[in-house]
């Protein structure tokens, strides 16, 4: 998963007007906004929680991707706009609704940049042979150098992080390809050791690894026919990321066993079955790089989320420093590197792990799309069938997957009574 905002490292690195997306570029860029250091370790984190049977889960996800996808398309393709999912809100259902999704993106910063850097820790320490309390420190490098790039006004180009992406989806393949032939049946059983409750639970985590069909709407503005050439973007990204997926937690399961649901970092063990040890360190160089990505892009879109939203008075008035395009918004950033550390203190005494973060970033992430696809039922013409019975179905189905976030939930809640006095005051002036 990958935020992205037109502000942020891949929308200022955009095709400039004069270099319209066509559907080949438009397919990279969503597919590199869909993939993210995530799937490195949610196929153990659903395998914990549902064992072989967390591939019902994988495959629930990605049927529901499907009319969240296009519907974020249809969106895009009528409205055109870099403001996003916030935008849309704050058509169809006004300044507090819109309010309420800004502050879900922004205040889930700290706990997603974490759980970021701490996948690339995970490989790291594995790949090095280090004890696995270094994890913790490489995560602490990582958001340390991601926050300092960041104020520095420094941005990795979008066309380094498209290929750095692309580099995963070929590790990817490569891990299917290679491992493939070692799969073996007898390790789907026992099915589901923890029942359908198990299920559940391993969709509310995996949601993380589907957060990014959004960028259909951040994106839309850049396509030289938004209406024709996204939505063929968009099909052909439901293809590759279902292909991917599929085939990653198929192997996985098949060629681990058990171990998929003990080890943190399955992919490094899946590549050392299929092409031997020099990949574990390969594959933690690969996580490192793709961590770094992913943190430096949900703070650099993070922090211009804040001070646009500070701008508009969701958030204090002073953070709106820096929100004009060009400038660095070091307050709104200086905000978010002490949540984040406020976040990390807490987290590494009292053990809370990758599992727990993940989890309470995906309900947040939920709770925008719904959102997101709540605001096309809206918003799309009523000739428009198709798209409104889309969107009505894309909010069911992941009005059901934000439930399975289950306690998950108090987050986003407390955020959006948080979002919703803000603006309140502000209308009370």
């Amino acid at each position: 998963m990958a935020l992205s905002t037109r502000n942020g490292p891949a929308g200022a690195d955009a095709p400039a007007r004069e270099h319209r997306l066509g559907t080949a570029q438009g397919t990279a860029l969503f597919v590199g906004a869909v993939l993210g250091p995530g799937v490195l370790a949610l196929p153990h984190l659903a395998a914990t929680a549902a064992g072989p049977a967390s591939i019902l889960a994988w495959a629930a996800l990605l049927i529901l991707s499907a009319p969240v996808a296009l519907t974020f398309a249809a969106l895009g393709a009528r409205y055109p706009d870099g403001g996003g999912v916030a935008t849309f809100a704050g058509r169809a259902f006004g300044p507090r609704v819109a309010a309420i999704v800004g502050w879900w993106f922004y205040g889930i910063v700290p706990v997603g940049t974490l759980a970021g850097a701490r996948i690339g820790g995970d490989y790291v320490t594995s790949a090095a042979g280090l004890d696995r309390s270094w994890a913790v420190v490489v995560a602490v490098g990582l958001l340390a150098a991601a926050f300092a790039t960041n104020h520095g006004g420094l941005r990795m180009s979008g066309r380094v992080q498209l290929v750095l992406v692309c580099g995963l989806a070929a590790l990817l393949a490569t891990a299917i390809v290679t491992a493939g032939p070692r799969l073996s049946w007898g390790n789907f059983t026992p099915f589901a050791p923890h029942g359908a409750l198990g299920v559940v639970h391993a969709a509310g985590v995996l949601f993380f690894a589907f957060a990014g069909w959004e960028a259909a709407s951040h994106l839309s503005g850049e396509f030289a026919d938004p209406r024709r050439s996204m939505l063929r973007a968009t099909a052909l990204t439901l293809l590759i990321v279902c292909v991917l997926y599929l085939g990653l937690v198929v192997t996985v399961l098949g060629v681990l066993g058990g171990r998929a649901a003990t080890s943190p970092v399955p992919l490094a063990l899946v590549l050392q079955e299929g092409i031997g040890s020099g990949a574990r360190t390969a594959t933690g160089v690969v996580a490192v790089i793709l961590s770094f990505i992913a943190v430096n892009t949900y703070i650099a879109g993070g922090a211009r989320l804040g001070a646009a939203l500070a701008r508009d008075g969701a958030l204090p008035a002073p953070l709106a420093k820096g929100a004009v395009a060009g400038r660095v918004p070091h307050r709104s950033l200086g905000l978010l590197a002490v949540l984040t550390g406020l976040v990390t203190a807490v987290a590494v005494p009292y053990g809370i792990g990758l599992d727990t973060l993940m989890r309470a970033t995906a309900a947040c992430l939920a709770a925008v799309t719904v959102v997101g696809t709540a605001a096309a039922v809206r918003l799309l013409p009523r000739e428009d069938r198709r798209g409104r019975t889309l969107a009505a179905a894309a909010t069911v189905f992941t009005g059901l997957v934000l439930l399975s976030c289950g306690v998950y939930l108090v987050l986003p809640a407390a955020l959006a009574v948080g979002a919703a006095l803000t603006v309140r005051r502000r209308i009370a002036r």
